[in-house]
């Protein structure tokens, strides 16, 4: 593909990923006319609430979430060379959600707004260091996904068990919307709170991206080519933790975005995986956004998780993946 093809895509896969998140601000299910909605931005009535305050920043944290996973989702497959790494595949999304339901039960947030955030954030990060410690660069996707799958089950088991002792049906309730995945009922300091750490993220990633590039070639190709390994893997596992930690804090754990968005991303950008962390941001915010439009249709008299919606969606995705990835059966 030639550097203006793949301009074009980038600017064709923005304005798509834009689209849909200002569908998802204009259409809901108050009935609203798309000109009383535009309008309901900048006006302080009853339209101005439902748009500006309940549905604008519920669509931007879905976004904002989506993103976070297709950007961390696309640096941790180029970093352990594997198409089916992804936070939610591998235990980090699970793990960074055991965080997030360890501040809740002890109501850590209480004292500090950040509590939650930082204890998603913090056992993210050591999901994804037992990863790599663990030589997952090195295992074939089969032993990958075990891996993954028993990071998943430790963590389910510790979140059982705090439901299981939940001292309140109020904390149960928070703990089971962490579990299943939303973005109902988000406001613009949740999304404040977030977004430092998905932004810093992003950067670790991008600074990381040319080593992501330079390590699809092997780690002694990488380093012959001049290629600072070191700090390539810290890059990409600090940024992949930061923005599945904010995201896990900011929608619950959400499934198989990570994984989807970058096999998407790839075929517009040549299959580079450092090229491919921004389209895969992009891809991932659209994904999740539509997924909660969508819900938000729904003639449901109760609301679709949308953890729940993106597994519908995306785990097909996922098995048409590993059916087609030729080293599944290495």
């Amino acid at each position: 593909m030639t550097k203006a093809r793949r301009r074009l895509s980038a600017y064709a896969l923005a304005g798509g990923s834009v689209a849909i998140l200002i569908a998802s601000c204009l259409i809901g299910p108050a009935g609203l006319s798309i000109s009383e909605a535009l309008a309901g931005l900048f006006a302080d009535n009853a339209a101005g609430i439902i748009v500006r305050d309940i549905r604008l920043p519920r669509a931007l944290a879905a976004w904002a979430a989506g993103a976070a996973l297709g950007a961390s989702g696309a640096a941790m497959q180029g970093l352990l060379r594997n198409p089916l790494a992804d936070p939610g595949v591998l235990g980090v999304s699970a793990m960074a959600a055991l965080g997030a339901v360890i501040a809740i039960y002890f109501n850590l947030s209480a004292h500090a707004y950040w509590a939650t955030p930082v204890a998603a954030i913090l056992f993210a990060a050591l999901a994804t260091a037992f990863l790599y410690i663990s030589g997952a660069g090195r295992l074939s996707p089969t032993r990958l996904i075990l891996v993954g799958v028993g990071l998943s089950s430790f963590s389910g088991a510790l979140i059982a068990l705090a439901m299981n002792l939940a001292p309140n049906p109020f904390i149960l309730s928070d703990l089971v919307n962490w579990l299943f995945g939303a973005v109902a009922n988000r406001s613009f300091d949740d999304l404040a709170l977030a977004a430092p750490f998905i932004a810093a993220g992003f950067c670790a990633a991008l600074f990381a991206a040319p080593g992501l590039t330079a390590l699809s070639l092997g780690e002694e190709t990488a380093a012959s080519l001049g290629a600072d390994i070191a700090r390539t893997r810290a890059l990409a596992i600090s940024g992949a933790a930061l923005m599945t930690g904010a995201s896990v804090a900011l929608a619950g754990a959400i499934g198989f975005v990570g994984i989807v968005a970058p096999h998407l991303a790839r075929p517009f950008v040549s299959h580079d995986p450092g090229r491919a962390i921004l389209p895969s941001a992009l891809i991932g915010g659209a994904i999740l956004s539509l997924a909660d439009l969508v819900i938000r249709l729904l003639p449901f008299d109760q609301e679709l998780k949308l953890g729940v919606a993106a597994a519908l969606i995306g785990a097909p995705g996922f098995i048409w993946i590993a059916a087609r990835t030729e080293r599944i059966a290495r």
